[in-house]
């Protein structure tokens, strides 16, 4: 399956954000973006004006990435959630927030969502006692994602875990260190987003 494989710090200098892309060195002085500050290319320290449209582009390139979403994926997730009652840009959001990497992530079993995903990929994690190796998996409310028996030796899952109260962890899910297990409580809010994202931006965008 395709992938982005080239430097995330990279990704994070053209969105102006800290996406947290890269784990520990985004919380470090080695951050990329903490170091320089402005887009990279030749012209990345020049003047940049966006039109309408680049604005609306933008917002979307910075969602797709801080998930981790190819175009196609993030394309099909979008009429997913418009196709739902309330909000599209919420329910895109929600959609984001509910996939089993971004939640295995969020309950701090993995430093970044990439890691996550492979985690997930290498069948490390059980939704309700059955084993799950789908990314893009939705998880429900009350669904107990853990970690399975033979995978609680792996170092890089422990020593997430150790770092997660650096991190935090959203309302929305309860977590179980010594059981390696965290529960969906309920739907994430909007409020529970802390990046700066305009979802309605993309809604505009994909209007058009």
């Amino acid at each position: 399956m395709a992938r982005y494989t080239g430097a995330s710090c990279r990704l994070c200098r053209r969105e102006n954000l800290k996406m947290y892309l890269k784990g520990d060195r985004c919380y470090s002085d080695k951050c990329a973006i903490e170091r320089r500050p402005y887009p990279p290319g030749q012209h990345g320290q020049g003047r940049i004006k966006f039109s309408e449209y680049g604005v609306q582009l933008r917002e979307k390139q910075k969602v797709k990435r801080i998930y981790g979403l190819l175009e196609s994926q993030f394309r099909l997730t979008y009429h997913k959630a418009a196709a739902k009652k309330g909000k599209t840009g919420e329910n895109l959001l929600q959609a984001l927030e509910m996939r089993l990497d971004n939640v295995a992530f969020r309950m701090g079993f993995a430093d970044t969502r990439a890691e996550s995903r492979q985690l997930v990929r290498h069948a490390h994690f059980t939704v309700n006692g059955k084993k799950v190796n789908i990314p893009s998996y939705q998880v429900r409310v009350g669904d107990v994602v853990s970690v399975k028996e033979k995978s609680r030796k792996v170092a890089r899952i422990g020593e997430a875990l150790e770092a997660v109260d650096r991190r935090g962890t959203p309302a929305w899910v309860e977590i179980d260190k010594k059981g390696f297990a965290g529960t969906v409580k309920s739907l994430p809010a909007r409020e529970d987003l802390t990046l700066p994202i305009q979802e309605q931006l993309i809604v505009e965008l994909y209007s058009k």
